[in-house]
This record gives C-alpha cells, sequence and structure tokens, in this order.
C-alpha cells in the first residue's frame, strides 16, 4: 500500500492516507525489499564499493581488502549474487566478480521512488 502523510498544523505528521497498490508496484516494493537486504550489510556495501571502484573482474583482491576470513566473504559474495548485484564468472581456479551495473540502476531507480 502506499500512503500520504500530510503536515498537520503542528508540524506533525498526520495519519497516512492509505490507497490501493496494483500488482506491479507490490512487485517493486518486493525488488526493493530483496536488493535492500543484500546491501543491509557493512561488508556486502564495501565489497561493491571495492567493484564498483576497480570497473573491472576482481577475484582475490577482495579477500586482501576486507578484515574478515575468506568464507566471510565468500558468503556475502554469495549474497550479492543471488540478488543479481554482481555477476562472478570462472577464471582458471578462481572466481572474477563484477557489478552488474544494470542491477545498480535498478536499484538507485527503485531506491529514488520512495
Amino acid at each position: 500500500m502506499t500512503a500520504q502523510a500530510t503536515i498537520s498544523s503542528d508540524g506533525c505528521c498526520a495519519p497516512p492516507r492509505r490507497s490501493g497498490v496494483n500488482k506491479q508496484a507490490k512487485h517493486s516494493i518486493q525488488e526493493l525489499a530483496d536488493l535492500a537486504k543484500a546491501v543491509g550489510h557493512p561488508a556486502r556495501v564495501q565489497i561493491l564499493r571495492l567493484l564498483l571502484e576497480r570497473d573491472t573482474c576482481v577475484a582475490g583482491e577482495i579477500v586482501e581488502q576486507l578484515p574478515l576470513a575468506q568464507s566471510t566473504v565468500s558468503q556475502h559474495l554469495k549474497v550479492l549474487r543471488e540478488a543479481g548485484l554482481i555477476t562472478g564468472c570462472e577464471d582458471g581456479s578462481r572466481i572474477c566478480y563484477c557489478v552488474d551495473p544494470k542491477a545498480i540502476a535498478r536499484l538507485k531507480e527503485l531506491v529514488t521512488g520512495l
């Protein structure tokens, strides 16, 4: 549901007026919630920033840049991949990660639409 708050005379928000939410809006709400959950940890935000700064495929350097164990970084990378924010492709015996620019643009669009 979407709500529109109005400002009362004392400067405080009045109770929101409710209006219906269409199917597309519900999908966008769920999509935003899923993406927000994926970036809801400081380590995952750091990983995204690192990948965005490099603008190239990054493998082992991610672990070197964070004060976290390899297994912890791997778990955070998994969450970001499952959310579609990053992609990973095999490069020999390691996985090379990069940001999906369309997914980042969509996240920005959804947050802007709040």
